[in-house]
């Protein structure tokens, strides 16, 4: 398979804005846009900059692929900053997708846990490895059938890069619209990558209240 170009021409519009305070931003991110800036010049329009007009403070804390859509926190401080970073460090952060996948999968639900490294001669891709690879574990459970597709909800239990787009094709089930890893038929079967990141949960840097927010997935 030859590589497919990279085509940035993101979205234009404000930012969704979900909820924010002194501490936390919390964005629906549109399919399309980076959630940093790039190294050249036309890749500098990015989520993080455009939050940076509206809130100067703002720092990512993690980040979606350019063309997975859904919810995203970023701090609005240092102090909040590192908080939700050791959160995310320490696997105490909730995150939860839907994907559409090629194929009808025949089991309910399952577990993939197959180690990830990046693939260097082909970057960004990312690769199984089992000798040097990092562990990386999804937890996935079928929504529904649609006539040769499948809706899944994934609950990735590590944050690899592309971890769910690798682990749904290891399955044998790629994911609608993926110019990275599907096969041709998978990836015309979409106009864009058919991920979302529908849900997230974490402890308020400051008040230490359990949050929880969610956006409905529009595929």
């Amino acid at each position: 398979m030859f590589p497919r170009p990279f085509i940035y021409a993101p979205p234009i519009g404000p930012l969704k804005i979900i909820y924010y305070d002194d501490d936390i931003l919390v964005i629906d991110k549109p399919s399309g846009l980076l959630s940093v800036a790039g190294n050249k010049p036309e890749l500098a329009d990015c989520l993080e900059a455009r939050a940076k007009k509206q809130y100067p403070n703002s720092l990512i804390v993690h980040r979606l692929d350019k063309d997975t859509s859904g919810v995203i926190v970023l701090g609005l401080n240092k102090k909040a900053h590192a908080n939700l970073g050791l959160q995310f460090e320490k696997r105490q952060i909730t995150k939860t997708y839907i994907a559409k996948v090629w194929g009808e999968m025949d089991k309910d639900n399952g577990q993939v846990d197959e180690p990830i490294i990046t693939d260097w001669p082909n970057r960004p891709k990312q690769m199984i490895d089992y000798e040097r690879g990092r562990s990386a574990i999804t937890n996935w459970q079928v929504l529904e059938r649609q006539g040769g597709f499948t809706r899944v909800l994934l609950s990735p239990i590590t944050g690899r890069s592309h971890q769910l787009r690798l682990h749904l094709n290891h399955l044998g089930h790629p994911i609608l619209g993926d110019n990275l890893y599907a096969h041709d038929d998978a990836l015309n079967a979409a106009p864009r990558l058919q991920l979302h990141a529908t849900s997230l949960k974490f402890i308020h840097p400051s008040s230490k209240e359990r949050c929880f927010f969610e956006v409905t997935c529009s595929f």
